[in-house]
């Protein structure tokens, strides 16, 4: 059972940044392929993002998957909206949408 005060560290973090990533590792080390995917398709639009590692905090790792029911980490969110993991962040960078998502994030 994930503990109430980590939900509302989660919620408020979403809330709070623009641009959100629930990953493993950092951005400058990504612990996972699809983590450093998803880094790679950020990084390539530019944008300001941040991150939080989920491997250095067991609550945190628990407690994303459970704040919108998404078992995979990855987790992006977008000005406090879920987008998805690594393979829908992989589709919408090919669509353009994900480029819309993020100029409304700027």
């Amino acid at each position: 059972m994930t503990k109430p005060e980590v939900v509302s560290k989660i919620k408020a973090d979403i809330e709070s940044t623009p641009v959100l990533l629930y990953m493993k590792g950092t951005k400058d080390q990504p612990m996972c392929g699809f983590s450093a995917q998803v880094c790679h398709i950020l990084n390539s639009y530019g944008v300001d993002y941040k991150t939080v590692d989920v491997l250095s905090d067991w609550d945190i790792r628990e407690g994303i998957k459970s704040v919108n029911n998404w078992p995979t980490i990855p987790q992006l969110f977008i000005k406090g909206k879920f987008v998805g993991g690594c393979d829908i962040t992989m589709e919408l960078h090919k669509s353009g949408e994900l480029k819309k998502l993020i100029e409304t994030a700027k």
